[in-house]
Parts: structure tokens; sequence; C-alpha cells
């Protein structure tokens, strides 16, 4: 697994933070006006420093763990496995964490009475626990997407305010037929699946802002999305990634899915709307547009088509694009430029 990828780092970094902080609180607690029962007496300040240690020890270990479970959860290994996975992962993970403290403080008993000295349960059951809390915080981000939790906990949605972004519409086609085809199940289990190998996207910095039925809306902050044309790249490596499953389609749903983008770059509104329900939403005629690009993709028989603003910014090395006569578009009062884009063959 390569980790040149920023969201890992990112994963990695929470992580690292969150069992740090976890540590310390736990130094004072036990610290502070108690008295241990095993051999090991906490000192404050040496458990602080300890903690300052163990943490990002601990947190990249529990990170990397996180990393596994959500990248092999796109593969399709089933839930049994995954909690199966995250068993042998908190077994091992408590032994690690027993083996360092006993080379750590080096107190003159056997391992294995001093992993279950009196007072080690406790110890576990909040390791444990931390755990659990800090996977669950992980599930949330995941739901909101793209580390907005602690923005919207900074309360920096509340109030609307402008960003530069790209915003790509991916429709399912024969979407109909599909359904009809398949069923309401099967044909849900296909989408499963397709949003599954949409996956691949992460590695090109992209963010899913929401699924709509068997659509999906991707967005980048303009910069990230230009690096390396990460926003082009995205849609061709979903592309890659179905083609490469094609079997798995054909074997399951005897058909081979495939997706139109239409793409937009500009000023957006992001605020956080809902009262009972929150939501991070993306207002403006940038997002309008993309969806009705993309709307134009079966028209103009193109399976990318993209907006001049988007293209006028792009690098076109490793591309062709295809200038097609500007269309109207509906809502709009000016004809929008628009291209289609090819991959070349030499990348």
């Amino acid at each position: 697994m390569k980790f040149g990828n920023k969201r890992r780092w990112q994963i990695i970094k929470q992580y690292s933070i969150g069992w740090t902080l976890a540590f310390i609180f736990y130094s004072i607690v036990r610290s502070e006006g108690t008295r241990e029962l095993g051999s090991v007496q906490w000192e404050l300040w040496d458990a602080i420093f300890t903690a300052f240690i163990t943490g990002p020890i601990f947190g990249s270990i529990s990170g990397f763990a996180q990393i596994l479970t959500e990248e092999r959860g796109y593969k399709r290994i089933s839930f049994q496995k995954l909690l199966v996975l995250r068993l042998v992962y908190a077994i091992l993970f408590l032994i690690s964490i027993i083996l360092l403290a006993y080379a750590i403080y080096g107190v003159n008993i056997g391992l294995i009475e001093f992993a279950f000295e009196p007072g080690s349960f406790a110890i576990y059951l909040y390791i444990v626990s931390v755990d659990i809390f800090m996977f669950v915080l992980r599930q949330v981000n995941l739901f909101l997407g793209n580390n907005n939790l602690w923005r919207l906990l900074r309360g920096k949605f509340y109030t609307p305010r402008e960003e530069e972004r790209i915003f790509m519409f991916l429709d399912l086609q024969s979407s109909t037929k599909h359904a009809e085809k398949l069923g309401h199940i099967e044909y849900s289990k296909m989408i499963q699946d397709c949003f599954n190998d949409l996956g691949v996207v992460v590695e090109n910095e992209s963010e899913i802002y929401q699924y709509v039925g068997d659509e999906v809306i991707l967005t980048w902050k303009l910069q990230d999305g230009l690096r390396k044309q990460n926003c082009i790249n995205a849609y061709f490596n979903f592309k890659q990634q179905l083609d490469k499953n094609q079997e798995h389609y054909m074997r399951n749903y005897n058909c081979r899915p495939f997706f139109k983008a239409g793409m937009n770059a500009g000023i957006v509104t992001v605020t956080e709307v809902g009262k009972y329900k929150k939501e991070i939403a993306y207002h403006g005629d940038t997002i309008n547009t993309a969806a009705r690009i993309q709307n134009k993709c079966n028209d103009l028989k193109q399976e990318l088509l993209i907006s001049r603003d988007l293209k006028d910014k792009l690098d076109d090395t490793g591309f062709t694009f295809d200038k097609l006569d500007s269309i109207a578009l509906r809502g709009k009062e000016m004809k929008v430029p628009i291209y289609g884009v090819y991959k070349t063959d030499n990348l």
C-alpha cells in the first residue's frame, strides 16, 4: 500500500493526535489523587512524557488498521471478515501495548503476571473504548465527507462563504433498462458495487459530495482538482476500475455498467443546512451548469464533457480536448462552450 496519499496521511495524523490526547488524559486521571494497585506507579510528568512518545506510535498503528479496513472494504470483503480482522487487530494492539509497557517500566515480575495485575482490566477497557470511539468518529466523518466533522464542530459552515471548486456529475447510463432487467434488489446491489469501485477516486484527492440514486457528485478544491489533472484522471481511473471488474458485473448482473460525466469549475457558496439532519451543501450556478453539461453527454455521444472555464485551467498533457459547438443549457441565457475529453494512447 502506497503512503503518498493525502487522505491516508490525514487518517494517520488524526489517529496519532487522538491517541496522544487519550494517553495524556489517562495519565492525568491515574496520576492525580489515586494509588495504583499494580507494580507500576504513575508519576504525572513521566506519564505525560511517555504519552507523547507512545501516542503517535499507537496512533499510527491504529490509523493503519483503519486504512486497511476502508480500502479492503472497497474490494468487497464481507462485513463478517472485516469484524474478524478488527477483532484480530484489537488483540494484537493490546498485546503490543502490554509488551511496550513491560519493556519501558522493567518491572521485576513475569510478563503474564504483569499483564494480569490488579487494575489491568480497567486499562484494557479504556484502550478498547478509545479505539471504538475513534472508529465511530471516523465513520461519522466518512458520512460527512473530507474531514467536515471538525469543520462543522467549529461552526465553519454556519455562515455561508464562497469557495472556488470543481464539480463532476457521474450518471449511470441505461439505468432504467438495468433496473427493469435486474429488479430493485439486484439493481441496488449493482449500484453498491459501482460506488464501491468509485472508491478509487480518493487517489485523485476527490471528495464525494452526494449520492443521488444512480448518480454521484464529486468535488475538488480548485487547486486539488487541477494538481496532476486529478479531476480528469478520476473519471478515467473509475472507468478503468469498472473495466477491471467487468467479469464480476457480467457474472452477477449480466451487464457492464458505464458512467458518463460532466464537469465545471467556478465559485460556489458552501454552508451548513438543516436543523434535525445537518448537511454541508454547495449552491450556485457552477454546480447547476455541471449537471446540465452531464445531461448533454447522450445527445453529443460523449463520455466526458467539460466546460471551457475548466478546460482553460487544465494542462492538456495526456489528454485531447475536442471543442464542440457552444450549446444552450436549460436555464441559462448565454450558450456555454464545452469540450469532449479523450485519453491519449501513450498515457
